[in-house]
This record gives C-alpha cells, structure tokens and sequence, in this order.
C-alpha cells in the first residue's frame, strides 16, 4: 500500500485551499466596494450584521459537505442523503421568512440589538437580498461533498471560480451603473454567486452521481435515523458556533465606540479568513485521507501542524507590519480613523488562523471516527468563553467594541481547543487499535 507524503496531502488539499481563499477573497473585495460607496460606515456596519444573520440561519446546512464526503457511497446513501438536504434546506428558507417578517426583525435588530434606525434599515435591506444563501449554500455544499469524496476537489475550486466571476460581475456592475446602497450591492453580489456555484456543483457532479446511482453495495446500511443521529451533532455545532455571530453583534453594539467597531469588524474577519480559509479547508482533506486508513494519520497531522505555523506567520506579517495600514487604508479604503482603529484587534486576531487548523484536524479525527457529538460539545465551550468574555470586556473593563470581539474568539476557540485534545487522543488510540486488528 503506498503512504502518503506531504507532496500527496498537498497535491489533494491544494484546490480545496484555493476554492476557500477564492471565498475569503469576496468578503474584503465586497468590503472595499462598499467603503467606496455612500455613508460607508453605516453601509459597512449593516452589511457585517446583515452577513452574521445569513450565517446563523445557514448553519443548519453548512456541515452537510462533511456528511457527504463521509456517507456517500452507493445509490441508497445518496438518496437518502439528498433528501436529508433538500427538506433542511426548505425549513432554513422558511426560518428566514419567518425572521424577514418587519415587526420580527426591527425588533431583533432595534430592540434587541440596539441598532441605529439607519443600520437596522439598511440591515433590513440586505437580509431580504440574502434569501436565497441558505439554501444555495445547502445545495452545492451536498454536490461538493460527494466531488471530494470521489477525489474530484479541483471541480470544486472550479465551482468557486463561477461564484467569483458571477460575484465580482454583479457587484462591479451595480457599482458603476445602479444607484443602490453599498450594503444593498453587496448582498446582491453574494447571492449572485452563490447561486450560480450551486448550479455549477451540481452540473459538475452530473457524471459521479449517475455512477453512485448504479451502485446497490456499500461497506454500511444508511438510514434517515442513522443520518440524523450522525448529523444532528455537526448541524448543532454549527448552529451554536454561528450564533456566536449575533451575539457578538449584540454584544458590540452596546459598547464603547460601537459603530466604529460594527464598521471594522467584517473587514478584519475578513482578512483574517483569508488566512482562516487555508485551515477550514483541510477539515474534509483530513476527513477522506484519514478515512482511507489510519496508518496515515501521524502523515496528516504532521501537515497540519506545518500548516499552522505557516497561518500564522503570515497574517503576523500583515498584522505587526505597515502593510495592515496598506490593507485597511489602501486596499480596504477605510478612512485613517478606522485604520487605525482596526490596529489592535487584528493583532490579537493573528493566532487564531492557527487555531482553526488545529480545528478542522480535530474535527476530522471525530467524523473519521464517527463521534460527532464531542464537536458540539467543544463548540459549547468555545461560545461560553467568548459570552463570558465579551460580558467582562464590555460590561466591567469597558474595552472597545473591536477589541473586545477580538479577545472572545481567541479565548473561546483556545477553550474548544484544549477541550477537544483528550477526545481526540482517545479515538486516534481506539482507530489504531482497530486498524491493527485488521
């Protein structure tokens, strides 16, 4: 049997890499269009807060390209799995209407959250333009799945090529002809996009499905009950881990230089996943290599490690260098003020690209295994941390809203972390066992 090496790991990973750098590059390239447009901080905060709810009521979907890269096998896996997709992806649109209805939504947004009229509005704006995310997202995140598991992951960096192009296109088109709001131009490019990934996964994965439909065997019997018993754990995770989003919004609302801090946060998040992107993309690599045989797992871990210290050093770079001040000021074209209001925060934001590689390696190992419910738990315990956080940074030391964001999610995803290394050690030890035995 041949090992796997780094030229191979690499060589797997590297289009799903690229399809993720694609994605984290439409958030600064949207940030910048709409700094460039009318009212730009009130644009800006908007569209931060109108994307933390997309994300929210996507979460239930999100986690279903794991699923398909670890169920999918024959015909019966893949029906059920895609039914399983299509009724979750119906209940999140309805969610969403349901959250889109006027007296619902100011009330979450000015009341609850405290917005300023002309945010909450703007806000309002955006979250109708964004219906079709969900389940767009739904949809071509099960297609991808199922390339991945058929070692297909270039069309799935080509997918995101379509999105790009649909993306950019729309949103330069409605930059230089429309007379719209910055928040209203960039909803419309995201849905834009994501729409016609999802047309463009499924096109792809015409051919593989059609053969997975001619396979009547597999190694296990996928049930609807075994799939929600497999899933509910990984949809939970995401539900709680993007809820943190709101939250935070809420959070940051109340502070001190809240606007300001609502205005720079999605442009330092952004950033900050372009580097994020290259971890969250290892998860499902790991998840296949691993599950192909174990004798290769200290191979993926040694990657992942690499590829932490490399994360790291180079937002570092940005982040403790003038070139942030080139980032911000330039390229993300905030005013000097918000520039130098960004500073600090995405300094404390320069670990946690790292510790989102140690993530998705975490995760990887507890899918292989098949013990998700660990995930939800570590997730649990990052949410804590960052509400608990939050409620001291803000609520007692009276730190800026940015900073005190910043602080959270490093904390909360340090706890996740530490909470997930000994269930881990212990899967790894009971696979290897296993493997052996074979």
């Amino acid at each position: 049997m041949q090992r796997l090496t780094f030229p191979h790991i690499f060589k797997f990973w590297a289009p799903l890499a690229a399809t993720w750098l694609m994605m984290a590059v439409e958030g600064p390239f949207l940030a910048a269009i709409i700094a460039r447009l009318a009212d730009p901080k009130f644009n800006l905060a908007a569209y931060g807060v109108a994307y933390s709810f997309a994300l929210i009521i996507e979460a239930p979907i999100i986690m279903i390209m794991s699923a398909s890269t670890a169920l999918v096998e024959n015909r019966f896996s893949l029906i059920k799995l895609r039914n399983f997709t299509y009724w979750l992806n119906g209940g999140i649109t309805c969610l969403m209407l349901i959250f889109l209805i006027p007296h619902v939504f100011f009330f979450v947004t000015s009341d609850l959250i405290g917005l300023p009229p002309e945010v909450s509005q703007l806000t309002f704006y955006a979250t109708l333009i964004l219906l079709p995310w969900p389940g767009a997202i739904g949809y071509r995140r099960f297609y991808q799945g199922i390339l991945i598991r058929n070692n297909l992951t270039r069309r799935v960096a080509y997918g995101t090529i379509v999105r790009l192009m649909t993306m950019s296109c729309t949103a330069i088109g409605l930059y230089l002809y429309g007379d719209l709001s910055g928040v209203v131009v960039g909803a419309a490019a995201l849905s834009a996009g994501v729409v016609s990934e999802a047309a463009a996964s499924r096109i792809m994965s015409w051919k593989v499905t059609k053969e997975l439909m001619r396979i009547e065997t597999g190694e296990r019997e996928v049930t609807y009950a075994g799939i929600a018993r497999f899933y509910y754990p990984l949809a939970l995770t995401s539900m709680i881990a993007l809820g943190v989003h709101p939250l935070v919004t809420f959070f940051v609302g109340q502070s001190r230089s809240a606007i300001e801090s609502l205005a720079v946060l999605p442009v330092i998040t952004s950033l900050v996943f372009i580097f994020r992107s290259l971890g969250l993309s290892y998860q499902e690599t790991a998840i296949s290599l691993i599950g192909r045989g174990w004798h290769d797992y200290d191979k993926v871990k040694e990657f992942a490690f690499l590829l932490f210290f490399s994360v790291v050093a180079g937002l570092g770079l940005i982040a403790f260098t003038p070139a942030a001040e080139i980032w911000f000021g330039v390229i993300s074209g905030l005013s000097q003020e918000l520039t130098r209001f960004s500073r600090i925060p995405l300094m404390i934001m320069c670990i946690m690209p790292g510790l989102s590689v140690i993530l998705s390696f975490q995760r990887a190992i507890l899918v292989s295994s098949h013990k998700t419910a660990p995930i939800t738990w570590a997730t649990i315990v990052e949410v804590t941390g960052i509400i608990a956080v939050l409620a001291v940074a803000i609520g007692y030391l009276d730190l800026k809203g940015a900073v005190a964001a910043t602080l959270a999610l490093v904390t909360g995803r340090l706890g996740a972390n530490a909470f997930l290394i000994p269930k881990c050690a212990a899967a790894v030890k009971r696979q290897k066992a296993v493997s052996s035995r074979q």
